[in-house]
């Protein structure tokens, strides 16, 4: 069988993400050795992608501007004939002759259109409307991802399978107190912090996670003193606003922004926090916070979208449209140590549902059955 990837999504050098998702998936694709995999690309692969094999293979070609629109379809019309082409991101080809399938990530768009640049947001409804309603088959990385597929695309739930992202086995868990002193002093952290890890953009939520981090440390009550708050992520857009925020409340020495953390030193960053929050207000599935769990870390969450559903009941969730809310969550975790080891241990158990190895099996059997 001949199946087509396009692994764009995979081909960038910070990745979060769908960008974790494609490449995770390309690698697990690359051990398959009684098929044919074509990765379609519209630049060289990066280094760390698989390299190519007898049944591994890359095809790069442009033009770059309009690549799903044009060159793609293209390609599929007049190349190398393919049984079915995987698009491991949001919009597949414009047309093509070839059953095509997509993965969705999230709506959130739908519900938050405010929350996105207007070019951004044009690209999103309609180039993902032509991919859902065109597609063959349809991934959706959460439960409530296809229950939203279904409901604003009106799709038969049948065409829809839920394949649950993973996590990085081999790099997220628990970090020696020597590893995570010699990270914290690289990011010129002293003392206790709580952690948020993921692309600074209004959906995050972030403006409200800063509000309510000074809530908490304004507690008299509080056990712990000169407690930071840490924010680690690239910047995405709209994000003026948090710093912004940052400044207003008087919580410069008290809030530290990374920037994009690497692999390298994010699992030691994570574990060494008394939690990680991720207050969004639309979630497909959330990496980090499985990431967090794998680190020995409990987590705070918004009890909106996926998250509950992916956490399971092993995390405090909260309302992400509450400060008062957020704090809350936080503090119940910081003042009470035994609440704080049991949620550590349900997420160990938590985070055995999630795998890219499962991801890529579950996937892969849709492919080969359609």
């Amino acid at each position: 069988m001949n199946i087509g990837l396009d692994g764009n999504e995979a081909n960038v050098g910070a990745r979060v993400g769908s960008g974790q998702y494609a490449a995770s998936m390309l690698g697990e694709f690359a051990k398959v050795k009684n098929h044919n995999f074509i990765v379609y690309l519209k630049e060289k692969p990066q280094t760390d992608l698989p390299k190519e094999t007898a049944n591994f293979k890359y095809k790069v070609f442009g033009p770059k501007k309009l690549w799903t629109q044009l060159a793609l379809p293209l390609k599929l019309t007049f190349g190398q004939k393919l049984d079915v082409f995987f698009t491991l991101g949001h919009y597949g080809p414009r047309f093509s002759k070839i059953p095509y399938v997509v993965t969705i990530f999230d709506l959130s768009y739908i519900h938050y259109p405010n929350l996105f640049n207007k070019n951004d947001l044009y690209q999103l409804v309609n180039w993902s409307k032509y991919s859902i309603q065109k597609s063959k088959h349809i991934f959706a990385i959460s439960k409530s991802t296809k229950e939203d597929i279904v409901k604003n695309f009106k799709i038969d739930p049948s065409k829809i399978s839920v394949t649950y992202m993973g996590y990085d086995q081999k790099t997220f868990m628990p970090q020696s107190k020597s590893v995570v002193d010699k990270v914290k002093a690289k990011y010129k952290i002293i003392g206790d912090y709580i952690i948020f890890v993921g692309t600074l953009q209004p959906r995050k939520n972030i403006e409200r996670l800063v509000e309510a981090f000074n809530q908490v440390i304004q507690n008299p009550q509080s056990k712990i003193h000169n407690l930071k708050l840490v924010i680690v992520g690239k910047k995405g857009w709209l994000y003026d606003p948090i710093f912004q925020k940052v400044k207003d409340l008087n919580l410069v020495s008290s809030v530290i922004i990374t920037d994009y953390v690497p692999d390298e030193n994010l699992p030691a960053l994570i574990a060494g926090s008394k939690l990680y929050v991720l207050p969004s207000l639309y979630e497909g599935f959330g990496i980090p916070v499985i990431e967090a769990q794998a680190c020995g870390v409990p987590v705070v969450v918004s009890s909106t979208s996926s998250l509950p559903e992916i956490v399971g009941g092993s995390g405090i969730l909260i309302d992400p449209e509450s400060v008062d809310s957020i704090a809350n969550g936080i503090k119940k975790i910081l003042s009470n140590e035994k609440l704080s080891k049991e949620l550590v241990t349900k997420g160990f158990t938590n985070i055995k549902r999630f795998s890219w190895q499962k991801c890529a099996n579950e996937t892969f059997k849709v492919l080969v059955d359609l």
